[in-house]
């Protein structure tokens, strides 16, 4: 059996489960990795309608022993892990707790680290696979009022560089897609509905979109890896 791990699945109209429903379809066995139950049973639910395979595991991303445990129990042969965690986090750095701040980072490149350094030992055993993670334009550029969240992206890009260098030679694809913009999913048109209705639907990135460019990461061959690709709307100032 070959399987995949997806850590970061929460609303069926997110990318995390976007992501588990593309990858689904390549038969492969999906571990759903998320912090509720009831969002993962949820997206269970979707790839076992449509003919797929999955196992739900509630997991904390900066739980060592949790991440450790979720990679542990992958059956048969992990082809592919993503990483897909973090939520923005706005805030002025003089107004910004320690707590806040170092939360943001635990779920960057801490939680970032612990998946991929489980990942990478796993399929080094197993002969190679591919280790994605998700980024965002915060990943390339400081911004005023999300230091935090630049500070949490941008290290985590730095360490997805790092291992790109450090497990090639292992036949080990670890890759970067940079998100930039807002995301047509349930956190932007449930959470801020007036702004989803300002931008519209030209002017949030596709999920199918974003599931697209793992997906040609994922199916790139050992000569002709990429990095890192990013995805953004027509409409979008870079």
């Amino acid at each position: 059996m070959k399987a995949a791990v997806v850590l970061g699945v929460g609303p069926s109209k997110g990318l995390g489960a976007t992501l588990a429903r593309r990858f689904a379809g390549h038969d492969l066995h999906i571990v759903l990795g998320g912090r509720t139950a009831e969002s993962l049973a949820t997206v269970a639910a979707e790839i076992e309608t449509n003919g797929g395979t999955c196992t739900p595991a509630v997991c904390d991303a900066t739980d060592e022993s949790a991440v450790a445990a979720l990679i542990d129990a992958v059956p048969g042969t992990l082809e592919l892990a993503i990483y897909n965690v973090g939520n923005n986090t706005p805030g002025r750095i003089s107004d910004m707790s320690l707590d806040y701040f170092e939360q943001s980072l635990r779920l960057g490149p801490v939680g970032g680290f612990l998946f991929g350094r489980a990942t990478v030992n796993r399929m080094m055993k197993e002969g190679g696979g591919t280790l994605l993670y998700t980024g965002a334009s915060a990943s390339l550029r400081g911004r005023k009022n999300f230091g935090a969240f630049n500070a949490s992206k941008g290290a985590l890009r730095n360490l997805a560089q790092a291992m790109a260098k450090e497990y090639a030679e292992h036949n080990i694809h670890v890759g970067h897609v940079v998100i930039d913009g807002p995301v047509g999913g349930d956190k932007i048109e449930l959470g801020f509905p007036e702004y989803a209705a300002k931008l519209g639907e030209a002017g949030t990135i596709s999920l199918e979109g974003i599931a697209d460019a793992f997906e040609f990461l994922y199916r790139q061959p050992p000569r002709a890896w990429s990095f890192e690709v990013d995805v953004r709307t027509s409409q979008e100032r870079w």
